[in-house]
């Protein structure tokens, strides 16, 4: 199964967050966040919460453990880039160009782990059931 997770409008250029993504693409998903807390890139820290995010997307949204999520995707488009200008010698002026970055993420988790978390909990239920009914019945 698959999870998506999004970061739209980082204000990092895209170029400096591809070089980030490229570290983290193929990683078990708690190998990436390891990574990421030691890198000294700027633009690691908003892509652990990324995957962060993308994780507990994944553990509540359909129930797949932890351990089994792989960084399957993440890709870098180029976001909205802000114009500003800089003053320059004799009355001129140079152009800035501002860029930011759509970061996605896609982690894929193993359906097989799903099913093992389910029967567990579905068995605790079972179990409170019954010993509830007993105690009606008492």
């Amino acid at each position: 199964m698959q999870t998506t997770a999004k970061l739209n409008k980082l204000r990092i250029s895209p170029r400096k967050v591809r070089l980030v993504a490229d570290l983290v693409r193929g990683m078990n998903a708690g190998e990436a966040i390891l990574q990421l807390m030691h890198s000294p890139k700027k633009a690691a820290r908003p892509v652990k919460k990324l995957i962060e995010s993308a994780i507990a997307n994944a553990e509540h949204n359909q129930k797949l453990e932890r351990a089994s999520l792989v960084v399957k995707t993440i890709f870098v488009d180029q976001g909205q880039t802000l114009h500003r200008w800089t003053p320059r010698a004799f009355g001129r002026a140079s152009a800035i160009h501002k860029r930011s970055s759509h970061v996605t993420v896609i982690l894929e988790g193993d359906a097989a782990e799903q099913k093992k978390s389910e029967k567990k909990i579905s068995e605790g239920t079972a179990e409170k059931k019954t010993v509830a009914s007993k105690k009606e019945k008492a």
